[in-house]
């Protein structure tokens, strides 16, 4: 499969940003690839989280990317059952807003390694806002902890390793505001997936004017079952 360049990490400052837009054989049919095992992980410890155990949470075959809808289909149940919780869980109803509009994975022939990507929209709305009618910092850090999870979900499905894991540190840069009606498209990349911790980058842009809102370094890590 050809690389494909990953997004320009932003700088303090906030340029404008094209919109991100899957490459059209990422949503491709001919090109669904990355699906090595329908097995649960086989770890020699007790995973914290088993994606391949969670039920269905809605049909997410229809997502555009070269992953299988399996792959698919149990990231969102991730993210679903992780990330949103119950009605009572905080942040539910922002989590649940949230849409997938790619998930895929490549082989970067120059990092010499392969890289998982999935890009998020969600429009920001009234109960998303601080007391200055702008999105909440912390509304921003908890999408950018759930959604920068995701490809390092996917990794792990692609190489039959659980990627699925407690978030150990997140540097948050923020760069412009974002007002209330914002589409705000958030683009995830793994870095690293190590035996025990995993990293990724995310961007936040505001889809509309292309500006950067956000962006991060998430590291995330297996942890102690018995701990918990």
């Amino acid at each position: 499969m050809p690389s494909r360049t990953s997004p320009v990490y932003a700088s303090a400052a906030s340029p404008a940003y094209e919109s991100y837009s899957p490459s059209s054989s990422s949503s491709s049919s001919e090109n669904v690839i990355y699906d090595r095992s329908s097995k649960s992980f086989p770890s020699p410890r007790k995973a914290w989280v088993d994606p391949a155990s969670l039920s269905n949470c809605g049909d997410a075959s229809q997502i555009p990317g070269n992953v299988s809808p399996r792959v698919k289909q149990l990231i969102y149940n991730t993210f679903i059952v992780y990330g949103a919780g119950d009605e009572q869980c905080f942040g539910h109803s922002v989590a649940k807003a949230v849409k997938f509009v790619d998930i895929s994975a490549y082989q970067s022939k120059e990092k010499h390694r392969m890289e998982a990507i999935t890009v998020a929209e969600v429009d920001v709305t009234k109960s998303m806002l601080n007391g200055a009618g702008m999105l909440h910092g912390g509304c921003i850090a908890f999408l950018i902890d759930n959604c920068c999870s995701t490809p390092l979900i996917a990794l792990g499905l692609i190489q039959n390793v659980n990627g699925v894991g407690v978030t150990q540190a997140m540097n948050v840069l923020f760069h412009s505001p974002a007002p209330p009606g914002a589409c705000l498209q958030i683009i995830s990349t793994s870095i690293a997936m190590g035996s025990r911790v995993m990293s990724a980058r995310c961007e936040v842009i505001n889809k509309q004017t292309g500006s950067v809102v956000a962006s991060a370094y998430l590291n995330k890590m297996q942890p102690v079952i018995s701990k918990l």
